[in-house]
């Protein structure tokens, strides 16, 4: 583990009880400048998780509750007149910050979704064809109910393969629960924290994940499991090249984070459930079902 992060995920992991892995994987996302989408049922912990890692991450952070009734405007911001230059002026709205928790993102329209694609995708958005610039870094945390809950409008492909990896929290173990019963409530400790990782800092990591070594071996790995998931019949569709990108930017940032400038298949076969388990279409909804077969039929080179 690289000694910049230790203090990031142990305080992180104070907060967040017993899940150390998805609290791993979630940093490993945002450090390879991935958003990230959080599913699982209400109550679990996922806007904490948000809230904790924007703390610590020192960034200005706004909440958008999506509603079934909230439009695009109040995500983008929108023009109004300005009596006094007589003109349209633009006002931001609350995407125009460095994280974003996007909470209960499937309860809104596809209308509304839409308005985070060109924000997630190229950084900007664009308003009566005008460009508008995003503070950097930026980063969109999403949480999702199951799709079986009511009021949910599923997500698109479109826009789920823009969030870099999907996890799930579940129910936390038993020893977990008795602390958080008896503990200090989980908002009160956030607001005690400190930040662990500066931009500047986080800048830095980002360039030698960026610089990480594949070998060429190691390529071939990753394309064999693209071309397996495009070629045969136990998905409906395969990956993108936007996902074989993602899947090889989370297995730098993976190894980065184990103290390595070196990718290994270990670190592809970690981060393959979260990078690839909801961009894949078969008979499970489970990431890690998902992608057994990848692990299973694929040689490591």
């Amino acid at each position: 583990m690289d000694n910049v992060l230790k203090p990031l995920l142990e305080s992180a992991n104070n907060i967040v009880l017993g899940k150390e892995l998805q609290i791993k994987l979630a940093i490993c996302c945002l450090l390879a400048k991935g958003h990230l989408l959080i599913e699982d049922i209400p109550g679990v912990g996922k806007t904490t998780l948000s809230h904790t890692l924007a703390k610590l991450l020192g960034l200005n952070y706004q909440r958008i509750q999506f509603t079934s009734d909230i439009l695009p405007a109040d995500i983008i911001g929108a023009s109004v007149y300005d009596v006094k230059n007589a003109q349209f002026e633009f006002h931001p709205g609350p995407l125009f910050n460095q994280m974003i928790l996007a909470d209960e993102i499937n309860r809104s329209t596809p209308k509304a979704q839409s308005a985070l694609l060109e924000a997630m995708e190229e950084n900007q958005v664009t308003v009566e064809g005008k460009t508008y610039h995003l503070p950097q870094p930026f980063f969109v945390i999403a949480t999702q109910n199951p799709a079986h809950q009511i009021g949910t409008f599923p997500l698109p492909e479109s826009q789920l393969d823009r969030f870099l990896m999907r996890i799930e929290l579940g129910y936390p173990d038993k020893q977990a629960e008795r602390e958080l019963l008896t503990g200090c409530h989980r908002y009160e400790l956030i607001e005690n924290l400190s930040v662990q990782l500066k931009p500047d800092q986080l800048s830095d990591i980002q360039l030698k994940i960026k610089q990480t070594h594949c070998s060429p071996a190691l390529l071939d790995y990753l394309q064999n499991i693209i071309t397996y998931t495009r070629e045969s019949t136990d998905y409906q569709y395969g990956l993108s090249p936007r996902a074989g990108l993602a899947l090889l930017t989370a297995a730098k940032s993976w190894a980065f984070m184990d103290g390595r400038n070196a990718v290994l298949p270990d670190d592809i076969q970690a981060v393959l459930p979260a990078v690839a388990g909801h961009r894949l279409r078969s008979g499970s909804t489970d990431s890690d079902a998902i992608v057994a077969p990848l692990l299973k039929n694929i040689a490591v080179s």
